[in-house]
């Protein structure tokens, strides 16, 4: 490889109260949960998308020229570009009617059971052509990115017969290649998100469906890089679960979970047991589930904002799950029925006023870690030289204040493959 010491700039932040460059190995666990690696009053340069060189300003300014784009951070911070390590941003259809009943005092698995919820959604997307859902997606995703978050891992299962989901991820895919929409998304096959309607007496010919026709030609088109499953009451079985996960893994597909949202279920044992990438939720999570987590390299993906939004009282156990040792992300869950938020800095602070986190914790949960828990840490995640030039620059001095100041969105900058952003 040439030498490239001298490379110029074409991109420079700069004044900055601190680079938390989150460098130092990833993932992050244990005494490194909350680990920052600061650096006061840095700057980051970028050339040919990817980061050219990180430390203290007057250092990188040496990269400049007269054609470099100077991006004033006005004494905020700087972080890795954001990232959403569990949502579902592709859908039909409306749940306001369902959110009013809930206000109303109906539960979340009530509803599920009087065909509500999940199935409500399928069938709005089921009517929706591609073109519509790949219309009424980017518009929810920007604002999504307009909150900080430069990647999100993108599920379907709002489809739930093959015909459906192909739809949705050819939609995902799509997105993805829009040049120039910045938008990066992993895709993650969901089609164990529910049993739909047509298959309430016959589960056993829906799993058939799901194993034998929908993932063969998911992993032929090469269509989503993860399998996820709906390990719940009201959902799947364990048994189930492992039977669609191994057929996936089977095909080459990395493995994640809905594990213990609703009640605890064993779906964190199981997702340990198989090597998953990540189990998300835990609420429920067992004291067994909490140990297993911090012994293993499977990630554990908090949702607090589901919790919040469905009215619950029972988080998942962040402080516990970090003291286990466990790699622990945070995700905003965005869907149209449990978690409707599109803000990663709600999740954010939800995960420290909820799920006992501390503010560099919560920081490492949407950067560090979050890169691990869709399998991009070797990319992203962290500030070092030579990976993609992916930042946020938020209009805060210290990471605490970012809890202080809650509701607001901070973010005034966002770097995308080396490119400023405009929302």
């Amino acid at each position: 490889m040439p030498h490239r010491t001298h490379q110029k700039a074409e991109l420079v932040v700069y004044n900055t109260s601190q680079v938390l460059t989150c460098a130092g190995g990833l993932p992050k666990r244990g005494a490194t949960a909350g680990e920052l690696k600061p650096i006061e009053r840095g700057a980051v340069a970028v050339a040919e998308g990817k980061i050219l060189a990180v430390g203290p300003e007057d250092h990188v300014l040496k990269r400049i020229t007269d054609e470099t784009v100077m991006v004033n951070a006005h004494g905020g911070i700087l972080l890795p570009g954001l990232i959403d390590s569990h949502t579902h941003p592709v859908y039909g259809g409306d749940r306001s009617g369902e959110f009013l009943l809930r206000l109303g005092g109906a539960g979340y698995e009530e509803l599920q059971a009087k065909g509500l919820g999940i199935q409500t959604t399928v069938n709005g997307t089921r009517s929706m052509s591609l073109e519509q859902l790949l219309n009424s997606a980017r518009k929810r995703l920007r604002r999504m990115m307009a909150e900080g978050v430069t990647t999100f891992e993108a599920k379907s299962g709002y489809g739930l017969d093959l015909e459906s989901e192909l739809k949705l991820l050819r939609a995902i895919k799509q997105l993805n290649e829009e040049g120039t929409s910045k938008l990066e998304l992993v895709p993650t096959f969901m089609g164990a998100h529910l049993v739909p309607k047509e298959y309430a007496d016959r589960r056993g010919e829906y799993l058939d469906l799901v194993c034998e026709e929908m993932l063969p030609q998911v992993a032929q088109e090469g269509l989503a890089e993860f399998c996820d499953v709906f390990c719940d009451v009201g959902a799947f079985t364990v048994e189930e679960s492992r039977r669609v996960l191994t057929a996936a893994k089977s095909l080459g597909l990395g493995l994640k979970l809905h594990a213990d949202e609703l009640a605890c279920t064993g779906g964190t044992e199981l997702g340990v047991e198989l090597g998953a990438r990540s189990v998300d939720h835990l609420p429920y999570v067992s004291e067994a589930g909490i140990a297993a987590l911090g012994k293993s390299d499977t990630a554990a993906v908090l949702l607090p904002a589901t919790t919040f939004f469905l009215f619950k009282d029972r988080y998942a156990p962040g402080r516990a799950l970090v003291d286990a040792g466990a790699i622990v992300a945070l995700a905003t869950d965005h869907n149209p029925g449990s978690s409707h938020t599109q803000s990663i800095l709600r999740a954010v602070e939800l995960g420290v006023m909820r799920c006992g986190l501390t503010a560099a914790e919560a920081i490492v949960a949407v950067t560090a870690n979050a890169a691990y828990a869709i399998g991009r840490e070797a990319t992203l995640g962290s500030i070092e030289t030579g990976k993609q030039a992916d930042l946020t620059i938020l209009d805060v001095a210290t990471p605490e204040e970012l809890i202080y100041a809650w509701g607001v969105n901070h973010i005034t900058g966002i770097v995308k493959h080396g490119e400023l952003v405009t929302i």
